[in-house]
């Protein structure tokens, strides 16, 4: 993908907004398989199975209806086969990813099947035309996987993994296949054109036995957007939110091409888009470090660490090892990642109530967390609250790129939000516990000020230490349902939680006050009986 492709993709995308496709190839739809076909003479992509040795070489070629070919090509029955299927080619060639991929496969599953599938010649189009031409691709493609049953071969071992217009060639092939394969890997599929189409022409959860999808650039307006925004398979995930990437900015293309040349300027388009095939790489090569993915209504929701369950299927792996789960609606999943690989981080729910004197409500306040655990620290981690008000309970999703071992300790410190933030009066808020979830661990913690009852959390103050308290969310629970059954509920009494934590303490000291009184003023009385009865 060379460096004219910035700007055909921009003009092309432009240009097609949501264009339907044409009905010049209809026919392919006219039957839900390609069963009644034995005639392979009429396939133009080409199937390349590659080796380990020689993972961007096209060395042998497997072509349907010559049997031959199979043992020329040392095509093992008894392993997994994966096909991989690229997209749009403006440059009409194979772009780097496809031997990257090749050789994480390989060394995953040194024995394997692995297959790609050639359609440039198809791909190498005005970008509706290359659009269109998915339907044709995609029936080359199951008439291939008809011919290995044919063979054979079970189709539970085949695998197809389609990258952008690839995905919906899969989801094609795998819509007319006599059997359904077994699963369909969707790597960020191509928006234009197939947002609103039918689910016959794109990627669908009907296509295969077990559909997952990674979405991670569909920035802007459904019908523009460069990936597909909607869910299209059983399990769709959505790193970082789908739409932005780490490591992808204007101004991390503009150091690439200062240090490498003109030939990176296709990266501001193609850097997100493009990283869904390196997740999954990722996924493949860096087995101790697998991304987990957490079931959620919305980023909003989960940037808040509302989502962080792993209850009832509610999480699941990222990439090659996810646990194939079906539901009768497609899954939505997020995640944070690095920027490079391994993308992995650790994902923590932090959750704090605000006491304030007074009453105000502040919004995307800049705060500084950091982080110490058993194995390991992780100083300043940037993160912004959406809102912060008086006498409510704040939740955000914090991330850390080292794995720290258990949490034991963490200091919060407030930035400056401008320069003008101490210009009228400095804002405060006291805090009594933070209650923090962790993702990949399920655990549950508390944590107390390290000094004193409350930490005073001020705008552009230094930062308040917190460590982990012994009391546990059980025991909160416990408590809370004891004095549930005996006081009755502070609600009922207009009187919240929050506030009962923070009137509790000095009402006990006057009640120790007042007992220590009593007890100095009856003691003279105490003994004078017990003079009297002496006597």
């Amino acid at each position: 993908m060379g460096k004219e492709c910035f700007w055909l993709l921009v003009i092309g995308v432009s240009l097609i907004a949501s264009e339907p496709i044409s009905n010049s190839t209809e026919e392919v739809f006219a039957s839900n398989s390609t069963e009644q076909t034995g005639d392979y003479s009429d396939i133009e992509s080409k199937f390349s199975i590659r080796n380990p040795e020689f993972p961007d070489e096209d060395l042998c070629y497997l072509v349907p209806g010559q049997r031959d070919s199979v043992s020329d090509c040392n095509f093992k029955n008894d392993s997994h086969t994966f096909l991989i299927i690229h997209g749009w080619s403006v440059a009409g060639l194979f772009e780097s990813w496809v031997y990257k991929l090749v050789s994480a496969l390989f060394e995953r599953e040194p024995s394997a099947n692995v297959i790609v599938v050639d359609w440039l010649d198809r791909a190498n189009k005005h970008y509706p035309k290359s659009a269109e031409n998915t339907r044709l691709v995609g029936a080359d493609v199951a008439k291939f996987v008809n011919w290995l049953g044919e063979l054979d071969y079970p189709l539970e071992k085949v695998h197809l993994l389609g990258y952008s217009l690839g995905a919906h060639v899969a989801g094609v092939a795998g819509n007319l296949t006599n059997n359904k394969v077994n699963r369909i890997t969707g790597l960020d599929p191509a928006g234009p054109s197939f947002e609103n189409a039918d689910s016959l022409r794109r990627l669908s959860p009907d296509d295969a036995t077990f559909v997952d999808v990674l979405h991670t650039n569909t920035r802007g307006s459904p019908n523009l957007s460069i990936g597909i925004q909607r869910p299209v398979g059983h399990v769709d995930i959505y790193p970082n939110g789908g739409t932005f990437q780490p490591g992808c900015s204007i101004q991390h293309t503009m150091k690439l091409i200062a240090t490498y040349g003109i030939y990176n300027m296709d990266q501001i388009i193609k850097c997100s888009h493009e990283r869904s095939i390196h997740l999954f790489i990722d996924s493949l090569v860096n087995r101790a470090y697998q991304s987990w993915a957490y079931r959620c209504s919305s980023k909003d929701a989960f940037n808040k660490g509302l989502c962080l369950s792993c209850r009832k299927n509610r999480c699941n792996k990222l990439g090659y090892s996810i646990n194939k789960i079906r539901s009768t609606r497609s899954t939505k999943m997020y995640l944070k990642t690095r920027e490079m690989m391994p993308f992995k981080v650790f994902h923590y729910q932090i959750k704090v109530h605000l006491f304030s004197d007074k009453n105000m409500t502040l919004l995307e306040q800049p705060m500084k967390v950091s982080l110490f655990g058993t194995t390991d620290e992780r100083d300043d981690i940037s993160v912004t609250v959406p809102s912060m008000s008086t006498n409510s309970t704040v939740s955000f999703l914090l991330t850390s790129d080292k794995d720290i071992g258990e949490l034991l300790m963490l200091n919060i410190r407030w930035e400056k939000d401008s320069y003008l933030y101490g210009f009228f009066s400095t804002n405060q808020f006291m805090i009594r516990r933070m209650r923090i979830k962790s993702g990949e661990t399920q655990s549950r913690l508390i944590f107390r000020p390290k000094e004193g009852e409350f930490g005073s959390l001020v705008q552009g103050g230094d930062a308040v230490v917190f460590v982990k308290s012994s009391e546990t969310p059980q025991s909160r629970r416990e408590q809370r349902q004891h004095r549930l059954k005996h006081h009755g509920s502070f609600f009922k009494q207009g009187v919240n939680e929050a506030t009962a934590d923070m009137i509790k303490e000095p009402a006990l000291l006057h009640n120790e006050s007042t007992e220590i009184m009593t007890e100095t003023t009856t003691k003279p009385n105490t003994a004078q009986v017990n003079t009297t009865n002496a006597l």
